[in-house]
């Protein structure tokens, strides 16, 4: 990771931090981009876009075009973004399917789709999705998040694709 430009989603949670951290870590420069509050001044090593919601495409497209500013390229990004609602189907909401769907696919669709452009000048250009086990195994409540969270983590991809 030494050098490379990554931009992480969702990296002021739980797992986003620590992603953030370690690629730190291993030298690489990051840009977090999170619907919370930023946490730290930007440096040469690391901005923080807070505030952010990536479910709107032209905040998506704005913070990836300002991480890209910031660095000079990107050469990963990193979708960590989304959310959970427990709420059984029998009493459930469909506006929390939807907001599910919007959390969980269209802010990585989105910063996806905006961090192409930058990816492939990279040439080094890497999408990688992350989810979460309770997508897969999910319970009695899970509904919502564990329809939409695996349609973001099909699998990693290289882009240009090859």
């Amino acid at each position: 990771m030494n050098g490379k430009v990554i931009v992480i989603t969702g990296a002021l949670g739980a797992l986003g931090k620590v992603v953030a951290e370690e690629a730190l870590a291993r030298g690489a420069r990051v840009a977090g981009i999170d619907h919370a509050a930023s946490q730290f001044a930007a440096t040469a090593d690391r901005i923080e876009l807070g505030g952010v919601d990536l479910t709107d495409t032209t905040h998506a497209s704005a913070a990836i075009d300002k991480a890209a500013a910031h660095f000079g390229r990107l050469d990963a990004l990193i979708n960590i973004a989304g959310g959970f609602t427990f709420e059984a189907v029998s009493d459930g909401d469909p506006a929390t399917w939807q907001r599910m769907y919007a959390m969980n696919v269209m802010t990585a669709f989105n910063t996806s789709r905006a961090a192409i452009p930058h990816l492939t000048k990279s040439g080094a250009g890497r999408i990688i999705n992350i989810g979460a086990l309770g997508a897969l195994q999910a319970a009695s409540g899970m509904g919502p998040y564990a329809a939409s969270r695996p349609a973001c983590t099909a699998s990693p991809s290289r882009w240009p694709p090859s």
